[in-house]
């Protein structure tokens, strides 16, 4: 973890890559650091909440190819795999039928994997989520998508960055 302070005053050749992490979208992490300094961290998370807003269609496809399937537990021993066990932990194995079934049809609707920020989430949470974003036309569901990887970005950076 690293201060606030630090977060400031590093290169931004240390701090792309964990950024990345968070929210593997470019503009947001180059944008992120081209803003500093932050005052605190509130400061960070509000531009990097303001800066998900704007994620064009192609940044949300490109974040969206960092996340595994809802469901579905990413391998490997990196941070962004632990983080993204961490935030599905509420998903049990049980529920792996429902939610695969779901995602094929959210798949089959919009081209590309559901997402949804499941931490503290419970698989029948998540399952009524996707069956009402199925309604979305398009553009909606990028804005909702966007939002999603908000919330997961956000939750990120507080696990970057300590108070």
């Amino acid at each position: 973890m690293l201060t606030i302070d630090e977060f400031n005053g590093l290169g931004s050749e240390r701090l792309l890559p964990a950024l990345l992490e968070c929210c593997d979208a470019p503009r947001w992490a180059n944008a992120l650091l081209g803003a500093r300094p932050y005052r605190d961290l509130n400061s960070l998370l509000d531009t990097s909440d303001r800066l998900a807003g704007e994620f064009t269609p192609a940044e949300v496809d490109r974040a969206l190819s960092a996340h595994p399937r809802i469901g579905e537990r990413r391998d490997g021993a990196d941070r962004g795999a632990a983080w993204s066990r961490a935030e599905q932990s509420g998903i049990s194995a049980d529920a792996a039928t429902a939610l695969a079934a779901a995602n094929r049809r959210y798949e089959n609707r919009f081209g590309r994997v559901f997402l949804i920020c499941a931490t503290g989430l419970t698989a029948d949470e998540v399952l009524t989520a996707l069956a009402a974003r199925l309604d979305n036309d398009e553009e909606t569901e990028i804005r909702v998508i966007a939002a999603e990887l908000g919330k997961i970005a956000r939750l990120r950076l507080r696990r970057v960055i300590a108070e």
